[in-house]
């Protein structure tokens, strides 16, 4: 008997590219702004906590990392950024939102593999647009039965999602990059989930945790991990 029923994926950094785009944003926002920010002002820490402080309001992805970004340009120059500064980071953000999906290697093959045997649901965060548009233009879509975009990942969030898909949490794995959002809501309901390490990490995705759990190097690892099961 299969161990589980329906297998879940989250989408930014599992299936494809995404923290890296921030990382340059993050880059280029210290580049921009830092000239106009008196001597010994940690800019990069400070657009951080701009993004922590708004979270609950704004949310994640790409808008809320620039509106947060455009705070904290004109609080840490004290208002002595100028407004093409400002432009350029708005500019910034514009570009993030209509950069192509880039795929990470071995997806579509390790979602066809898996979904020979399983049903598959995609459940990821953030920006309903956005996401929208990554889910709609990445080539993947048609693997899934049911698509999630969800406003945060907590055990609550996901218990309802589960509910949607008609499976009991004991029956589910998660398969997704971070430990924070992915793993350990899940794990609090009953269910399984499969850390798969994505190389960058946005530092608010950081937790400490004592659970075990299965981490892969590789999707691609997914298959022969599960038929082991």
């Amino acid at each position: 008997m299969k161990p589980f029923d329906v297998i879940g994926f989250d989408a930014d950094d599992t299936l494809w590219h995404s923290e890296d785009s921030f990382h340059h944003g993050e880059q280029r926002f210290v580049e921009l702004v830092s000239p106009f920010v008196a001597e010994g002002v940690d800019v990069k820490a400070a657009l951080t906590a701009v993004e922590r402080k708004n979270l609950h309001t704004f949310g994640y992805g790409v808008k809320a990392f620039g509106l947060s970004a455009v705070e904290a340009a004109v609080s840490i120059s004290d208002g002595r950024v100028p407004t093409a500064v400002i432009g350029q980071l708005v500019e910034m953000v514009r570009a993030q939102l209509t950069e192509p999906v880039r795929l990470l290697a071995h997806v579509p093959e390790v979602l066809a593999a898996v979904g020979r045997h399983y049903r598959l649901v995609l459940i990821t965060k953030g920006d309903l647009i956005h996401q929208t548009f990554k889910v709609e233009t990445s080539g993947l879509e048609h693997h899934f039965e049911h698509v999630e975009i969800l406003l945060e990942k907590h055990p609550e969030a996901y218990q309802r999602v589960l509910q949607r898909v008609g499976v009991a949490p004991e029956r589910f794995c998660m398969v997704g990059n971070s430990v924070r959002s992915d793993v350990l809501p899940v794990m609090a309901l009953g269910g399984t989930a499969v850390h798969v390490p994505y190389p960058l990490l946005w530092e608010l995705e950081h937790v400490d945790h004592d659970e075990h759990f299965a981490e892969l190097a590789s999707l691609a690892d997914l298959p022969a991990w599960l038929a082991a099961g």
